[in-house]
């Protein structure tokens, strides 16, 4: 391991990330499964992200929010999948202290923007299947772009103060961090300066970010379901639960992974598990996102169905 000579001690200059341990005959077969993953997520996610552009039937908020969302996911796989794909076929698993700030700062800003959007989702659907005669009204082009640039931008002011707390922290020794990527608590932890303020910053952010977005979202889902029950058709009822199913589903995978790694006390038993939920909102939400809302979504099969026929009469 490469170190810098400081004055009176040692600043490490790369950390190595344990990852899911380092049995030969696990990498290989893992470095498929994350592959088929990501061609998957990356494909599946570009996709919708083409038809919400080109399908004039798509240029709605519902879809605007799910363009957007697909956009995210396509920035935070790619933030995490490529350097551990690398790993598994490489075997090395450093990471420079640089390069982990890096993708601290951009997993850390994707997350907090998904969390804000599923929100802003959430709202919409609140709108449209409570407030349908003020919907058009309400959720403007304007307020739906506003909602959009709010979530990217939060998530960007509270990763660059983040950030600048984390950088000016000393890294001494250990440099090994317990997980498959850079996140705030592992990184934390191997400081060998004083970490309080820090902590302090981040469990504010924590909370702060997940907490009020988590409850917008239940609040929006219990008016939701009220008024979805006092549909007097069974056909209504269905068209309505069907419009925002598949939101609910994203939004359960999401936040129920995200707050067990992180509202769980972080004890030495817990990791392995706190490991395998992360792989849940790292990995499996960006997958899961585009293929509930093409396979259960009729209008964006429809749209799949129109830029096709597009294309190929074009030839």
């Amino acid at each position: 391991m490469e170190h810098i000579e400081t004055v009176n001690e040692t600043a490490i200059a790369a950390f190595i990330l344990l990852g899911f341990g380092n049995a030969p005959e696990l990498q290989i077969p893992l470095f498929l499964v994350f592959l088929i993953i990501y061609s998957m997520t990356m494909a599946g996610n570009i996709i919708i992200i083409v038809l919400v552009i080109m399908d004039h039937h798509l240029h709605i908020p519902m879809y605007f929010f799910l363009g957007n969302l697909s956009c995210l996911e396509t920035f935070y796989t790619s933030t995490l999948l490529p350097r551990m794909l690398a790993s598994f076929l490489t075997g090395d698993r450093t990471i420079s202290v640089g390069g982990c700030f890096i993708q601290l700062y951009c997993f850390g800003t994707f997350v907090i923007a998904e969390c804000y959007l599923l929100a802003s989702m959430s709202y919409d659907r609140y709108l449209a299947i409570c407030k349908p005669l003020q919907y058009a009204t309400l959720m403007s082009r304007g307020f739906c772009f506003l909602l959009s640039a709010s979530s990217w931008l939060c998530g960007i002011t509270v990763m660059t103060l983040l950030i600048s707390l984390v950088s000016q922290l000393k890294y001494c020794g250990p440099h090994e961090i317990d997980h498959f990527f850079c996140d705030l608590t592992p990184v934390i932890n191997l400081s060998c300066s004083d970490t309080t303020l820090v902590t302090l910053v981040g469990l504010t952010v924590t909370v702060i970010d997940t907490i009020p977005p988590c409850l917008l979202i239940l609040l929006s889902y219990v008016s939701i379901i009220s008024a979805i029950i006092q549909i007097p058709s069974s056909d209504g009822k269905k068209r309505a639960f069907s419009t925002c199913s598949s939101h609910l589903i994203v939004v359960s995978v999401f936040y129920g992974s995200l707050i067990f790694v992180y509202a769980l006390p972080n004890k030495e038993a817990l990791r392995e598990v706190d490991k395998v939920f992360s792989v849940f909102y790292t990995v499996l939400t960006p997958l899961i996102n585009p293929l509930i809302y093409s396979l259960r979504n009729k209008e964006v099969k429809k749209a799949l169905r129109r830029v096709v026929n597009k294309c190929w009469i074009s030839k």
